[in-house]
């Protein structure tokens, strides 16, 4: 492949010529490897002198590998792992990725697709830095629609309330006065854009270094620190100063030698940015509760029940009289909820055996619905710890959540 390349140029002046940097085009050659400890990789070589290379390392590969020889078990889609026998053991060979011998490990491949190593360039090596560095931290959910329900709130919350000086502190920086440069935040749905994966993330940018948010195969959470310019931060080694040797904190250069620097300095940034992300409240119990309430429900037989609506008058009322304080320490039998539906004027049958069995038509609804429970060996019945709740906030629903909401929307 024709590409742009960094090279020489040999200028011709009236004095001598000489040799300078230049940018030219040369032909690109582009290997793929299934490496059995790196998985699958691919190297780029520029055909032109000084030949430099270019190799593509997914870390998510490299574990799986890893994994594998431990025996550990895994389940993995794409570039996520959806599920980890043992998370702990997973973690600790997951942080082993920095102390790796890239140098080795990088000029094997380099061999492999450069012969003039082999050869002319025998005494030569390459000197490997890190073009692009991701960090990502994974929060694996159990089910699909956990992660579906929380989402939308994550997006909202980390794209309008996350302000400037919060993500530089979450890079761990401190945005003053001579910060030069733009901190950018967007939002993107993949699912609105053609021939790509479904997804959402939002990205905080400062200046070459970003965070993304971004939900993963519909189950996982990711977090991911990318740094294109590392000498925003700092690592701490020993320079020359004044002519003598000292330790100092210095930009963060480029080599693979850093790379455990880089470990130390994102690891705290994504856990920093999900300590942010924790105010967020999680509804989906709530939402979860609700559909439930008003969704028809199964009995053990496969036969369903009615469900029940939570803004009626009538349900309302029912779920008042259940939460009653006369209920509390002994429960209540179907002629006590009878006599009280009454007294509140609930619409029951004029006869009584016809209100019985309508009450004990309601006693089963209730059970299914999981918001009363039986009393074992007697006749009555108990509001249900999930019932109080369930209820209480329907009431709250209907007598004060919804009028303040129908009051701000006038």
């Amino acid at each position: 492949m024709l590409e742009p390349c960094r090279t020489f140029s040999l200028v011709w002046t009236e004095a001598h010529p000489y040799v300078r940097p230049a940018w030219r085009k040369c032909l690109q050659r582009y290997f793929y490897f299934l490496d059995p400890h790196l998985g699958l990789i691919h190297v780029k070589l520029q055909t032109w002198f000084p030949f430099p290379l270019q190799v593509y390392v997914n870390g998510h590969e490299w574990l799986a590998r890893r994994l594998d020889r431990h025996g550990i078990a895994y389940r993995k889609q794409d570039n996520v792992f959806v599920q980890v026998g043992d998370l702990e053991r997973a973690q600790k060979l997951a942080d082993g990725f920095a102390s790796v011998d890239w140098v080795r490990v990088l000029g094997r491949n380099a061999r492999q697709v450069n012969p003039l190593l082999r050869d002319v360039l025998a005494p030569m090596q390459h000197y490997w830095v890190t073009a692009q560095a991701e960090y990502a931290t994974d929060v694996l959910f159990r089910s699909h629609s956990a992660l579906e329900e929380l989402m939308p709130r994550l997006l909202t919350y980390s794209t309008r309330y996350f302000e400037a000086h919060d993500v530089m502190s979450f890079l761990g920086r401190t945005l003053h006065g001579t910060f030069l440069g733009d901190i950018v935040t967007d939002q993107l749905d993949f699912g609105q854009m053609p021939k790509r994966l479904r997804g959402r993330r939002v990205n905080h940018w400062m200046k070459r270094t970003w965070m993304t948010l971004s939900d993963k195969e519909g189950v996982v959470l990711r977090v991911e620190t990318v740094s294109n310019d590392p000498e925003e931060f700092r690592i701490r080694r020993r320079v020359r100063r004044q002519d003598r040797s000292v330790m100092a904190w210095v930009p963060l250069r480029k080599g693979v030698a850093s790379l455990s620097r880089y470990q130390q300095i994102c690891g705290p940034c994504n856990g920093r940015y999900l300590d942010a992300l924790a105010h967020v409240d999680d509804r989906t119990p709530a939402i979860g509760a609700l559909e439930a309430l008003s969704s028809r429900a199964a009995t053990a037989d496969g036969r369903t029940v009615r469900p029940f609506n939570p803004v009626a008058r009538n349900d309302r009322t029912l779920f008042e009289v259940l939460m009653s304080g006369e209920h509390v320490l002994h429960g209540f039998t179907n002629r006590e909820l009878r006599e009280h539906l009454g007294r509140v004027g609930v619409p029951l049958a004029a006869a009584a055996a016809k209100q019985s069995g309508q009450v004990t038509r309601l006693l089963r609804r209730l059970p299914v619905h999981q918001l009363v429970a039986k009393i074992p060996r007697s006749r009555r019945w108990r509001v249900s710890r999930n019932g109080r709740r369930v209820m209480a906030a329907a009431i709250n629903l209907r007598e004060v959540a919804y009028p303040s909401l129908y009051a701000d929307a006038a």
